[in-house]
């Protein structure tokens, strides 16, 4: 913030305070927030070096770290840190054939969050999904 003392010989100001930098409410897009996240989770690296890079408050960014902990914030894939469940398919053993899958269930993939359950066709793009679940949990 700088201040000014005018010189003036009317009544009624005297000072004037000039805010540098955004004021008021921004609203963030949901991937800038989440590489802003990110970039504050990296080792070695301080909330508040992050969040007066990028012109906010440590609050604030405290604020979308959590969100991020608890799942409310999609942060970018560490293509690094990127692990698969191994998958094991078993041969049926002759006479031991399971009932056959009704149409309905095949071929659907289930995503369950502690408040939304989301069901999309097994060719659903890994992208679209996580547009789809993002999009869901913004709605009011």
């Amino acid at each position: 913030m700088v201040q000014h003392n005018l010189q003036t010989n009317e009544p009624g100001v005297s000072r004037l305070e000039v805010l540098e930098g955004p004021t008021g409410r921004r609203r963030w897009p949901e991937h800038v927030k989440a590489a802003i996240v990110a970039e504050s989770f990296l080792p070695g690296v301080r909330v508040a070096d992050v969040a007066r890079r990028h012109g906010m408050t440590p609050q604030q960014l405290t604020g979308w770290r959590r969100l991020a902990r608890e799942g409310r914030l999609v942060l970018p894939a560490d293509d690094a840190a990127v692990t698969f469940a191994p998958v094991v398919v078993e041969e049926e053993a002759p006479g031991t054939a399971e009932a056959p899958v009704p149409d309905a269930d095949r071929g659907i993939i289930e995503v369950e969050t502690s408040d939304l359950v989301l069901r999309v066709p097994t060719n659903t793009l890994p992208r679209r999904l996580a547009e789809l679940v993002s999009a869901l949990r913004e709605m009011p």
